[in-house]
Order: C-alpha cells, then sequence, then structure tokens
C-alpha cells in the first residue's frame, strides 16, 4: 500500500508546481474569450504612462474638474427666472406686471411690480448663495494638488483640475485619491495597500486592495520609464463596488477587477504612498457619475395647496368674469333715456368705455379687474412657507431629547420639503438589522458536528420569555445549569464580538471532544474564509476591519478558541492556532488560490486555499437553504441535529450561518481554475452572472461542519417607541432579511407581536412544496408555487373577514419566496388588502428589491403616507421609493442616512420625530396655509364688494401702495411666527396621548371643509368690514369741520379695519403665545400707522390717495376710532361663538387634550 500511495503524492505535488506556475501568469491575449473591445458599455481605452500620445488625445476624455453647482454666471438670471416663474402664482403677478404698464392698470406698475421683484429677488438670492458655497467647495478641490509622473525619471506637483487619462500619480498617505485609479503599486512588497471611503458609502471600516502582480515591482520613478500599458475596460457608470477590464502589458492580458481600483475621493489609509494609473476623470468618475439629485419629494399638503390656488384662480376668473359682464351691461345702456351719465361722456368716449362696442370694454374691464383682484393669490407664500420649513427643520435638529450620546449623533432633517409629513405617517416599514437592533454582533451559540455548544442565554431570549413561552434548546448535550454557571462565572473579561461561554470549547478543551477534528475544521473556515483585515492596535492588541459586523464577530470567536488571523498577503492567509497533535501553539500560511466573494444572490462566500502539506481544500460559509442543497450525500450525516439547532437559534432571534468545506482534487480543481480566469479574464455585460455560475460548478459536494449563531442586540427603547407607534394608529411592518422564526422572535421581543394577536403565516417553507421543489419541472413549480400562495392569501382573508367583528388583532407574516408571487400583478391587490387589514406586517427574507417594491405598492395603492426606516445601503432603495425615508447612522455606514430625508441615531428616536415635532409641523403648516388664504381673501372680497357698489367701475378702494404692502410687510411675520412656534398641546402630552397623531393621518387640520371654512370666514369678515364700514361713515359728519368722509378716508378706514381683524384673527387662533409672537402681532398694526404717517407726507404727486389722510382727517375723528373697534369686533364675533360653540358642546379629541393641559397649568 506504501507503494501504491507515492506515486499519487509525487504526482499531486507536480500538479500543484504546474498550478503554481498557471498563477503566476495568466493565459495569452489570444486564448481570452470575451474581451470585447469596442464592445457597448466596454470600449473605454486607457494607454497608461502615455496621455498625450496622438492615439489617447484621439479619445477626447474630459477633464477631471467637476461642477456641481445648479448655475454658471452665464445661466444663472435666465435659469432661476425660469425655476421661480414655473410656480403659477409668480408667473400670474408677472402676466400682471406687463399689463401694468398700459392704460389698463387700476395701480402704478412699480406697486405691482415691486412685491414680484422682492420675493422673486429673495429667492433668487438665496439659490445664488446656496450655489456660491457649492462653487467655492468645487474650487478647492478642483486645486487640490498631487505629484505626477513627467515621463524622465521624476515627479512634480499639479491641480487635480490638470490630470489626464493615462497619468501616473503618487497619492501619499491619508490624501484622498484625485481620480479613479488603477492600482499600479504601493511601499509593499505584495502590492496592498488600505482605503477607506466614507466619502463614497459612508462606511468607516478599510477596504484592502492590492495590485496586480506584475506591476507591484513599479516602486519608484525610476522603474516607470519604460513602462507602458493599455487598458480596455467599461464605460465610466455609477457602480461602486464592480469592475471590469483588463490590462494589456508585454503582450499579456491581465484581468481586472475591483480590489485594484482606487475610486476618488476615498482615502489612503495606513500605507505610506501608491502609485496608480488615470483611468476615469472628472465627471466621469464613479462617485460623479452617483451624484445624481435624490427624487424629488412633495408633502400630500403641498400638492392641495397647488389645487386651492387652482381654486382661487378659478374665484378670480369668475368674480372678475361678473365685474365684466356687469360692466357691459351698464356700458351698453348709456345710450339709453335715463342712465345717461354726462360725466362720463358716453358720446366721446374712448374704448375702454363705449357703449357702441360694449363687448370689447367688458373684455378691457376684464383684465383691469384681473389685476384689481389679483390680491386674492398669495404672492408671499411660497417664500414664507420655504422660510417657515427650513426654521422648523433647526428646531428638530437642535432638539436635545433626540440627541445620542453614545455616537454623539443629534437628529438631522436632510430636507424641509416633508417637516409636515411627519404628521401624517400612515405606515413605517422598516429594516430589522442596525435598525431596531444594533447591528453589533456577538458571538454567542455554535453547533458543531451535530453538538450544540454555547450557554449563554442571549438578551433576546430574555426580553422575548415575558411574552411568549419560550422552551430552552439546550438538549441532552449541553452542559448542566450548574456548569452553565460556573463557566459564566470563571469567564475572562469580556470581548466586542464575543459573548460565548462553554467550557468544552474554551481554553483548549475543545481537543477532547468527540468529534475535535471536525470542530478544529469548523474554526479553520471561521479563521481563513472571509476579507477582513488585521490591524494591530496602540497596545498591540489584533483588531480586524471587516466588511460587516458578522464577519468581524466569526474571525473574533475563531481568534478567542485558539485560531488567530493576524496577517493577509495578497496570496495567503496566516494564523497562530492551535495544533492538537504537539499540543501548544504553532504559526501555519495558508496560501489563498481564490475567492469566490459573497452576494445577495449568492448568498454564500467561499475560499479555496491550499495548505503547508499542498492540500486543496475549499471553506464555504452561508444561508443554511443555499448550503444544506450542495452537500454531498457523505456530507449530510450533522444535517437533521444541524438544522434542529439552526431553528431553535431562529426562534431565540439569532442569526445564523452553515459552514462546510470539501476537499479539492488537483484534478477537478485545476481545469475549474482555469475556465475561472478565462470568465474573469472576459469583459461583457453578464460577466458576474458567468463568474456566479462558474464558481456554483465547485461550490458542490460540500461537507457540512456545523452552525454559527451571532446576536444583534435589540436598541434601546424598541419595544417601547414601537408600542407607542401603534397607540398612536401607524401599521408597522418589518422587511428583513432573517429567516421566519428569527423574524417572529424578535416581533415578540419589540412587542410588534403582541399576546392575543393571531398569526397569519403565508410560507413555502412546507414538507409538500419542498418535495414538489425537487420533483417538478420549472414551469410546472412556478405555476404551483404560485397557486400555492394564492390559496393562502384568499384563506387568510376569509379568515380575517370572518372575524371581523372579534376584535381579535391579526399579524401576516410572508417569507421572500411567498413574497415574490404575492407582489406579481395577479395577487398584489390580494396581498394588500390582507396585508392592510393587519395590526402588524413581518415579511421575511427579503431582498433590497423586494424591499423596494413592497414600498412603492403600500404608498400608491394606500394613498396614504409611508415611512421607510433603514441604516444599511441595502435599504436605499425602500428609503427613496418612500415617502417619508428616515436613515439611521449606525454601524454599516452612512449610506442610508445619505439617501434619507431625515436621519436620526436610534429607533426610539422615531417615536419623537413622528409624534412631536410631526404633529406640531403639520398644524403650524396646516394653519398657515389657511390663515394665508383667508387673509387674501379677506382683503381681495372688500374690493370686489366696493367694485359693486361703483358700479364695477374699476375703481380700487385703497391706495396701490397699500395692496402691495398687505402681504409683504402687515400680515407677513405674524403668520411666519404662526408655522414655527405655534404649539397646541406640549411635547409631554404628545407623546402621553399618541392618538392625536391621527389628526395627520385623517387630515383634520387640512381637510376641504376646513380650507373652505376659513374661506368662507374671509369671504364674511370682508362683507362685514365693507358694509359696516360704509354705513357707519357715509350721510353723516365725519370731520370735526362737518365734512362727510370722502373716498381716501373710506380706503383708509376699510383698510385699517382689514389690518386689524386679520391680525386679531389670528391672535384668536393662537394656542401658544410667545414674547415674539406680541411684538410681530401688535408690531403689524403699529407699522401700518407708522406706515400711513410716512407715507401720506410724501407729496400727493406719490401718495396720492394717501396724503395726509391720517394725521388730517382719520387721527382726530373719534368716528375713525369708534368704527375701527366696532367693526374688528363684528367681524371677529361669529369665529369666536363657533370656536367656543365647537369646542364645548362638540369637542374633537385634540380639544379635550387641549383643555386638559390649560386644567394642569390651572
Amino acid at each position: 500500500m506504501a507503494g501504491e500511495r507515492r506515486p499519487r503524492s509525487a504526482h499531486l505535488f507536480f500538479e500543484m508546481g504546474l498550478l503554481s506556475r498557471r498563477r503566476s501568469r495568466p493565459p495569452p491575449a489570444d486564448q481570452s474569450p470575451g474581451v470585447g473591445r469596442g464592445d457597448a458599455g466596454y470600449s473605454r481605452m486607457v494607454h497608461c504612462n502615455d496621455p498625450a500620445s496622438p492615439q489617447a488625445l484621439e479619445l477626447n476624455y474630459p477633464d477631471n474638474s467637476i461642477s456641481t453647482t445648479k448655475y454658471t454666471v452665464a445661466n444663472f438670471v435666465p435659469k432661476s427666472l425660469f425655476e421661480q416663474f414655473r410656480r403659477v402664482a409668480n408667473f400670474f403677478f408677472l402676466i400682471v406686471a406687463f399689463i401694468s404698464f398700459s392704460p389698463l392698470a387700476p395701480y402704478r406698475a412699480v406697486s405691482i411690480l415691486l412685491p414680484l421683484v422682492v420675493v422673486v429677488g429673495a429667492t433668487m438670492a438665496k439659490e445664488a448663495v446656496e450655489d456660491w458655497q457649492r462653487k467655492k467647495q468645487d474650487i478647492e478641490v478642483n486645486n487640490r494638488k498631487v505629484k505626477v509622473y513627467d515621463g524622465s525619471f521624476s515627479l512634480y506637483q499639479t491641480e487635480w483640475k490638470k490630470l489626464r487619462v493615462g497619468d501616473i500619480v503618487r497619492v501619499e498617505k491619508d490624501e484622498f485619491f484625485p481620480a479613479d485609479l488603477l492600482l499600479l503599486s504601493t511601499n509593499h512588497d505584495d502590492g496592498t495597500c488600505y482605503v477607506e471611503t466614507m466619502n463614497l458609502d459612508g462606511e468607516t471600516n478599510l477596504k484592502r486592495k492590492q495590485s496586480l502582480e506584475v506591476t507591484s515591482t513599479l516602486h519608484n520613478e525610476d522603474s516607470f520609464q519604460n513602462f507602458k500599458a493599455l487598458i480596455n475596460c467599461e464605460d465610466p457608470n455609477e457602480k461602486l463596488y464592480s469592475f471590469i477590464g483588463i490590462l494589456d502589458y508585454e503582450g499579456v492580458q491581465f484581468p481586472l477587477n475591483p480590489k485594484q481600483i482606487l475610486l476618488r475621493d476615498s482615502k489612503l489609509r495606513n500605507t505610506q504612498h501608491v502609485y496608480g494609473a488615470v483611468i476615469f476623470t472628472g465627471h466621469d468618475t464613479k462617485v460623479m457619475q452617483n451624484a445624481m439629485d435624490p427624487p424629488s419629494k412633495r408633502s400630500n399638503i403641498e400638492r392641495r395647496m397647488d389645487k386651492i390656488i387652482y381654486v382661487l384662480f378659478a374665484s378670480l376668473v369668475f368674480i372678475s368674469s361678473i365685474s365684466s359682464v356687469f360692466f357691459g351691461i351698464k356700458t351698453k345702456n348709456e345710450t339709453s333715456v335715463g342712465n345717461y351719465r354726462w360725466y362720463l361722456r358716453p358720446d366721446n368716449s374712448s374704448i375702454y368705455f363705449d357703449p357702441n362696442r360694449a363687448g370689447l370694454a367688458a373684455f378691457f374691464h376684464f383684465l383691469t379687474v384681473l389685476m384689481l383682484y389679483g390680491c386674492l393669490i398669495p404672492i408671499s407664500l411660497y417664500i414664507s412657507i420655504e422660510i417657515v420649513k427650513v426654521l422648523q427643520s433647526i428646531f428638530i435638529d437642535h432638539d436635545q431629547e433626540m440627541y445620542c450620546e453614545d455616537s454623539d449623533k443629534p437628529a438631522r432633517a436632510r430636507t424641509s420639503n416633508l417637516n409636515e409629513e411627519l404628521g401624517q405617517v400612515d405606515t413605517i416599514l422598516s429594516d430589522k438589522t442596525g435598525t431596531l437592533t444594533c447591528n453589533s454582533m456577538e458571538f454567542v451559540k455554535c453547533s458543531i458536528a451535530g453538538i450544540a455548544y454555547g450557554s449563554r442565554s442571549c438578551e433576546m431570549e430574555k426580553a422575548a420569555s415575558g411574552i411568549i413561552q419560550y422552551e430552552p434548546f439546550e438538549r441532552h448535550d449541553s452542559p448542566s445549569a450548574f456548569e452553565r454557571h460556573k463557566s459564566e462565572g470563571t469567564s475572562k473579561k469580556s470581548t466586542k464580538g464575543f459573548s460565548f461561554r462553554d467550557d468544552r470549547l474554551m481554553n483548549g478543551q475543545w481537543v477532547g471532544e468527540p468529534n475535535s477534528e471536525v470542530i478544529h475544521k469548523f474554526f479553520h473556515v471561521l479563521a481563513i474564509c472571509h476579507t477582513a483585515i488585521p490591524v494591530v492596535s496602540k497596545s498591540d492588541e489584533i483588531l480586524y476591519e471587516a466588511e460587516s459586523p458578522d464577519e468581524a464577530s466569526f474571525v473574533t470567536a475563531a481568534r478567542e478558541l485558539g485560531f488567530e488571523f493576524y496577517r493577509r498577503t495578497q496570496t495567503s492567509v496566516s494564523l497562530h492556532e492551535f495544533d492538537p497533535k504537539i499540543g501548544r501553539k504553532v504559526d501555519r500560511t495558508y496560501e489563498l488560490l481564490d475567492t469566490l466573494e459573497f452576494s445577495s444572490a449568492r448568498k454564500r462566500m467561499s475560499v479555496i486555499v491550499r495548505t503547508e502539506s499542498n492540500q486543496l481544500l475549499l471553506f464555504c460559509k452561508g444561508a443554511d437553504s443555499v448550503i444544506f442543497e450542495r452537500l454531498a450525500k457523505n456530507g449530510q450525516v450533522f444535517e437533521p441535529n444541524t438544522k434542529c439547532h439552526i431553528n431553535d437559534y431562529s426562534e431565540a432571534g439569532l442569526r445564523t450561518l452553515a459552514v462546510a468545506y470539501r476537499i479539492l482534487s488537483a484534478e477537478e480543481y485545476i481545469p475549474w481554475h482555469d475556465d475561472f480566469v478565462k470568465i474573469k479574464n472576459s469583459v461583457n455585460a453578464d460577466h458576474d452572472t458567468i463568474v456566479d455560475e462558474v464558481a456554483d460548478r465547485i461550490e458542490r459536494d460540500l461537507i457540512l461542519l456545523g452552525a454559527t449563531a451571532v446576536e444583534d442586540r435589540l436598541q434601546k427603547g424598541v419595544p417601547e417607541c414601537i408600542n407607542k407607534l401603534a397607540e398612536a394608529g401607524i401599521k408597522i411592518w418589518i422587511l428583513t432579511g432573517d429567516k421566519l422564526e428569527t423574524a417572529v422572535n424578535i416581533g415578540f421581543a419589540c412587542q410588534l407581536l403582541r399576546k392575543g394577536m393571531e398569526q397569519l403565516v403565508i410560507t413555502l417553507d412546507t414538507p409538500d412544496i419542498n418535495a414538489l421543489k425537487k420533483d417538478g419541472d420549472k414551469n410546472a413549480l412556478e405555476k404551483s408555487l404560485h397557486e400555492n400562495v394564492a390559496k393562502q392569501i384568499c384563506e387568510a382573508l376569509s379568515h380575517v373577514s370572518k372575524m371581523k367583528g372579534s376584535n381579535v388583532p391579526f399579524a401576516l407574516i410572508i417569507d421572500g419566496d411567498s413574497l415574490a408571487f404575492a407582489l406579481s400583478t395577479s395577487l398584489e391587490h390580494s396581498f394588500l388588502d390582507l396585508a392592510v387589514a393587519c395590526a402588524s406586517v413581518i415579511c421575511c427574507r427579503t431582498s433590497p428589491k423586494q424591499k423596494a417594491l413592497v414600498t412603492r405598492l403600500v404608498k400608491w395603492r394606500t394613498r396614504k403616507t409611508t415611512l421607510a426606516i433603514g441604516d444599511g445601503a441595502n435599504d436605499v432603495g425602500m428609503l427613496q421609493e418612500a415617502d417619508i425615508g428616515v436613515g439611521i447612522s449606525g454601524v454599516e455606514g452612512m449610506q442610508a442616512v445619505m439617501s434619507s430625508d431625515f436621519a436620526i441615531a436610534q429607533f426610539r428616536f422615531l417615536e419623537r420625530l413622528l409624534l412631536v415635532h410631526g404633529h406640531w409641523c403639520y398644524r403650524r403648516i396646516s394653519a398657515m396655509i389657511c390663515y394665508f388664504f383667508y387673509k387674501n381673501i379677506t382683503m381681495g372680497f372688500t374690493l370686489f364688494w366696493f367694485e359693486a357698489h361703483a358700479y364695477f367701475s374699476g375703481q380700487p378702494a385703497y391706495n396701490d401702495w397699500f395692496i402691495s404692502f398687505y402681504s409683504v410687510a402687515f400680515t407677513s411675520l405674524p403668520v411666519i411666527a404662526l408655522g414655527v412656534f405655534d404649539k397646541d398641546v406640549s411635547a409631554h402630552l404628545c407623546l402621553k396621548f399618541p392618538k392625536l397623531h391621527q389628526d395627520g393621518v385623517q387630515n383634520i387640520f387640512f381637510s376641504w371643509p376646513r380650507i373652505l371654512g376659513w374661506m368662507i370666514n374671509g369671504v364674511c369678515n370682508a362683507l362685514v368690514i365693507y358694509y359696516f364700514t360704509t354705513h357707519a361713515i357715509f350721510h353723516q359728519a365725519f370731520r370735526q369741520d362737518g365734512h362727510v368722509a370722502a373716498y381716501e378716508i373710506l380706503g383708509v378706514t376699510m383698510y385699517t379695519c382689514v389690518v386689524w381683524t386679520v391680525n386679531c384673527q389670528l391672535a384668536i387662533y393662537l394656542s401658544y403665545f410667545t414674547w415674539i409672537q406680541h411684538c410681530v402681532i401688535w408690531g403689524s398694526i403699529i407699522f401700518w400707522y407708522m406706515f400711513l404717517v410716512v407715507y401720506g407726507s410724501f407729496p400727493s404727486t406719490i401718495s396720492t390717495t394717501a396724503y395726509w389722510v391720517f394725521r388730517e382727517a382719520c387721527a382726530s375723528s373719534p368716528l375713525y376710532w369708534l368704527v375701527i373697534l366696532l367693526v374688528v369686533v363684528s367681524a371677529l364675533l361669529p369665529y369666536f361663538m363657533y370656536s367656543n360653540f365647537q369646542k364645548t358642546f362638540f369637542p374633537k379629541y385634540h380639544d379635550l387634550i387641549q383643555r386638559l393641559q390649560v386644567q394642569k397649568e390651572n
């Protein structure tokens, strides 16, 4: 037998040497399929170290300067004006301003033009300031310095903006990369460097980059003298994590992947310097390709406000038409006997008042009164709302109750457009990991060789134990309670990422276990199958920079149990590991042959390594469903027990992964490796898919070792927050990638699922379905699965309808496979009907795309406000799809925050964001808009009543500057103060009575009845002001000398009544007075009198009807002051009486809470 084994060993050694030589040099160019030069999407050619060659110049790539500004000097004025006059109100006033220069205008043109110039100019100035800030930032970035190789043994410094495609640059430690570079070499011999991508994806963990072996020797300027290469790669695109290309160097083609690409705006860390070739410049770089405007979101209130504007326009046209019709009739009758008015001279009139052309005169009159009643349209509404929303956002940003001390992060309103939407949220769609939980993974349990290890009870079990009856999952092979207590009591100090306690494995005791060889292999997989980077801290402790907290916990667990990963190179992984044969730790290095990386589609990661004894091993870890279907027949020994343990772990709320391996033969591996290199060397649109297919060929016939279980603890205050939001009537959905059992347990722990709640489970993970998956063909399987899901949904709907009057709450739980069918066109309506009928919904095993699809379905079908909340890159689609996206600044980086509308540090702050700030902002904005329309209608209809009294002659009741300053000066600040400071109930009561949130969900404060009520109030106020004023001062002496009131006195008296009425109306409405509100309300009235005095002092050619009218006539007349008092009281009395009657006899919910607050204060 020994003689038979020697030749095979020698043969294997020979093939290993052959493999090593094959790996050192990729196949020649003519053996690489799919290079695709010039193919659509893969046509970019880069001449490295030769950017000035004729071939490179012909490509005409853009320079490296960037511009993030919205405007340029040339287009600022036209583009900004276009943006402003896209608004209907602004465009209307622009037309009015043009017409005001004609004889048709009832006012002087300047009085119409000035308010428009002020409003539009203020908004343009704001845009200019914001754009200038962006311009300064662009200038600073474009003028940063970088070292560039000059082609003659030296480097020179130049600005970023002057870089060209093909330039060779040197970047020093802690500098940003000026463009997208191909990594050529570093100060390390193996060509490795570490990169921080915070500016790209918000992640703080370091990424390891590695140059090609063939360029890693280019260590200094001299070595670049003869370096010339051609890169053929993908065209500019926004994909940060993928790159496909080929380096053609010395007649050999080398495949390029993302590990060799250094992206602009990422930073070099833990490396002294690197050399790189510029591939993409300026706006072709991936960071700039991603710099697109976020999806435009508008609140429901803004959309309804636009409709109100159209209603006001329709009203304006309607009353203008009435005026012109009556004017035309009256004009036509001027020639008849008895109707002739000599002072109008109809026998010698212009076309504007010609009885013989009454229709034309009526048309011109229509244009006149259209300008006259133009004050019905609130010109300053848009800019006032912008100011208010910005100030509201500042209050959100500075709320100390939403500041997280642990992470030193406050809440942030990243947009001010959606403040009021917070108070109308009907459905919350939440991620789980990092959103409800801390995303700080702790290795707590594992199953190895069918035996469960780990004695510590996790927090999720403890949290759920008071809600559900939980059966401990320690079996006959688990330690006793006494042993667990002893183990926990004698454990060493806690290590981040490692909370495992079990004396059978700790301190090298695993050697005595029955399946010690399996345990040895299990921790080998954890220590080697990863992409983590070891970093030595100041205290000489090895820490790990990993792409995910899960991966860091696995490597830490392996280290704590005797398998310490301490070094990684381009081709190897080194461990300090315990050798049971010699009974001590030894250093071993494993040659890293291939890494098959994790992806959401693959749901697994594998590495192929060669041991020091020349054995080829494939290590794999991934989702249990993926691993189990790839097991060899002889690798399923531990499957039953492992499955049982995984289910127990999932029910305890733990995250699980299955661990497996296989031994490879050289005969199988070498041809597969050649195919794998060829496919990786290809450049085509299906590159990733083909690579996955080739990887799948080798990831077969695995031998199961066991499973891991890591705990992700609930964040502080999550159960209380969810309970409070549920009391507010908000529906909460959890969309998670976890197993169904894990999601259900967490649902109980965070009180999304509660006692007495009936669970409706829709799943395709049943024995019948699993048997069908193995036996049925693909088309028949799809049809059968679709019918099965449809049947489950139909039965659940029928059950819910039968139980409708029982007050039993329902919870819908659906897995990812079932969800894929439920989101199909034929089932989505039924699925949503079922989900809406349930108090809670949990979607398990969902992909990022499914999260976005579910969010879109809920938003469009319910037509109610949806809020999505998440913390990771996989949540970005969901956040952008929802009406409101809330990002949590957690462990997974800042991608969710950068794509969100609001950012908070922890989920519990969502309670205050919605129930306090949401309620306040919704009520304030609603009241502000209603009041805006009310005050403009009050003003506009006094003009209409006066016109009717004056036979619709087009004569204005007020001085033109009175009308111009009405919205800009005399009523603007009080309405802004209303939108910023009013507070109907305190924050404490908002949280104590969460049902107040339903005011926004049901849109009580901005419903059409309420809007029309305010409009009618304005019409009635105008009627009272006009008729009471005219009847009070006409036909009697107004001045002390016995003169009656003239036209200008009537105008000043009416206008004063309007100013007093609308400001006092606001004072009556306010629930919360501060000194600011007192100042702006009474200050606006005082300012009116000051303006009247100052403006009336100007010459009569300027002040016209206001000339000395107040000081000479009104101020000294007791009748003037008495009329104002009586008219204002009479105008406000109906609203005051109605309001008190309604609050006393028919109080709404918020009225009761306000009454409670007053009683408490008294």
